[in-house]
């Protein structure tokens, strides 16, 4: 599955940070939470070693989930050259509990949220499952967040006329 996002700003400079906000439950809608599911997330910017946002390597997304408040909702710096291929950073790699079902995403955006349903809290989805806290964990590639006000990171602004493309496979 490929999602191809596009942005062209008609007549001003425009912050651009385009983004998907799926929802992956890789154990199927009526299995309850991510908390089982297995992840290694390949970026590191600040080191990340010995604390529960280390996913260099696969862990449990449940195993240190405790120690960071509600739940994961952190900006990842996708910044592992040897990941790369046509282009394309190698994000993450998803599987369920039992290891049946593997989603591995790659992007060409700079930069990856990793968020675990931390507000998801009676919604009511497919076939009148209701959805609870960690229900899926979502994967949204994309700028950096407060990119524009600093100078440190790749800026996200499109200049007007130019045409901006993304892509998440």
């Amino acid at each position: 599955m490929r999602l191809d996002m596009e942005a062209v700003p008609e007549n001003k400079d425009t912050p651009n940070s385009l983004a998907q906000h799926t929802y992956w439950n890789l154990s199927g809608h009526e299995s309850g939470n991510i908390l089982n599911h297995m992840i290694q997330i390949w970026g590191e910017l600040l080191p990340v070693k010995g604390t529960p946002f280390n996913f260099t390597e696969e862990k449990r997304i449940g195993e240190s989930i405790g120690e960071v408040g509600i739940g994961y909702d952190h900006n990842y710096v996708l910044d592992c050259p040897d990941q790369e291929k046509d282009g394309l950073k190698h994000v993450a790699r998803l599987r369920d509990g039992d290891g049946s079902r593997v989603l591995d995403l790659w992007t060409d955006a700079p930069g990856v949220q990793f968020y675990t349903g931390n507000y998801v809290n009676g919604v009511v989805g497919k076939g009148n499952v209701v959805y609870e806290k960690h229900a899926g964990v979502c994967l949204e590639t994309h700028g950096f967040p407060n990119a524009v006000n600093q100078k440190s990171i790749p800026c996200v602004v499109v200049k007007a006329g130019e045409n901006y493309k993304q892509y998440v496979v």
